[in-house]
């Protein structure tokens, strides 16, 4: 299977790139993101290491079966032959109500045919009240700001 744009990557083929995770991370569907990545994958998602298609799809189900309302804008960062460098912002909130914001920076390194085998992501959250939201939804097009 191939999944372009694939390496070596230059900076529109890097941003293409990030707005197809971005896009796809925003359906909340755990099928369909996890076919993005090889069937070894590895991942660092904060303190969890997970390794393979079938424990990626299992930690997204988790994910946002807690992180309700999730919205989420990635922005390229950097990017060199097969390795993408994002940095990213994602809105939820928990089951309680609480709205959350997380900042996290994530470096991807990607098989020939595109799909990442690699993720390693670093990723804080703050407390924010619902009238500090700025992310809703998907992208509405490129008129909208980039992360700030």
């Amino acid at each position: 299977m191939t999944r372009p744009p694939v390496p070596p990557f230059t900076e529109e083929t890097a941003r293409i790139k990030v707005q197809a995770a971005e896009d796809a991370w925003n359906t909340r569907d755990p099928d369909r993101v996890a076919q993005a990545y090889t069937e070894d994958s590895v991942w660092r998602n904060r303190d969890e290491f997970l390794k393979g298609r079938d424990e990626i799809r299992e930690f997204l189900r988790r994910k946002w079966a807690r992180e309700l309302d999730y919205a989420l804008r990635k922005e390229l960062w950097a990017v060199s032959g097969n390795r993408i460098a994002v940095r990213f912002q994602y809105e939820s909130r928990d089951a309680s109500g609480q709205w959350w914001r997380s900042y996290g920076n994530e470096q991807w390194e990607f098989d020939e045919s595109g799909l990442m085998r690699r993720r390693e992501a670093s990723i804080n959250d703050v407390r924010i009240d619902e009238s500090e939201r700025r992310i809703f939804g998907p992208r509405q097009g490129p008129e909208e700001l980039p992360l700030r």
